[in-house]
């Protein structure tokens, strides 16, 4: 009996070791399979901005201000370079090379200098001339250098915001608009001759391509995200007061000894 007790408990024993082993080699091809299969594609990382003694100026309004400035413009210097190279006629009537073009451009913005173009005119008025069907200029350049001063003016004219430095939320909520309608007229208006003002985007059988119009869509969030953060500056302001004084009164800790 006992003998046919031990030849049971192998069999089972037997039995449970065949079930396993499919298990495992199953197991181990699944691992060899993920070795085998290719990494994901690097899409980068967070960069923060270097530090520096003039952010103990700043609160973190004026902070993420200064970043959504920063980050802005360098939106639309990606959107002039686009619109170069779509565009190859334009920048000829600036510089003698797309490269020089853009930095053209771009000192004129940062240093806050006229562009010729524009006869002096700036924030919506540059801009709604550099979208008029007879402007005969350089179109891309005088489309970017107007939407870069209207977001400025928008910011009370600067780029870089200290503790003195406040922003209003409707002029703030009004540029990301102006951004909306311009980048609408970009894509729909034509010139005298019934050809886009500027080729940008291309949704066709053959290609699709809204680089475009996710730029445009992250300076717009970027603007319309401040606005409401500016919104809720004061309220919030009020609410820290109103929580401190509650518990300064109610949140103390008890004596225990």
């Amino acid at each position: 009996m006992a003998i046919k007790a031990n030849t049971n408990r192998y069999n089972v024993d037997l039995s449970s070791f065949l079930l396993v082993v499919p298990l495992c080699l199953m197991c181990l091809g699944l691992g060899a399979c993920g070795l085998l299969a290719p990494a994901p594609a690097p899409h980068g990382e967070v960069q923060g901005a270097s530090t520096s003694g003039a952010e103990l100026a700043q609160s973190d309004v004026n902070r993420f201000a200064t970043l959504a400035m920063r980050d802005n413009l360098d939106s639309l210097y990606r959107l002039l370079d686009k619109l170069y190279r779509r565009n190859p006629a334009e920048w000829k009537k600036t510089a003698t090379s797309r490269e020089l073009a853009i930095k053209r451009v771009r000192d004129a913005i940062e240093t806050r200098q006229p562009w010729p173009e524009l006869r002096g005119k700036h924030d919506i008025q540059a801009l709604s001339l550099a979208l008029s069907p007879d402007f005969s200029g350089d179109r891309a350049a005088a489309f970017i250098y107007a939407a870069a001063d209207m977001i400025i003016v928008a910011h009370g004219g600067k780029t870089r915001f200290y503790l003195i430095d406040g922003f209003d939320a409707q002029y703030l909520y009004n540029a990301a608009r102006n951004m909306e309608i311009a980048s609408w007229i970009l894509n729909s208006r034509k010139n005298p001759a019934g050809q886009p003002l500027l080729l940008s985007n291309d949704i066709s059988d053959s290609e699709r391509n809204v680089s475009f119009e996710r730029e445009f869509g992250k300076i717009i969030g970027r603007i319309d995200l401040l606005a409401e953060m500016t919104t809720e500056k004061y309220k919030r302001a009020g609410i820290s007061y109103l929580q401190n004084m509650v518990g300064g009164t109610f949140l103390q800790f008890l004596p225990v000894r």
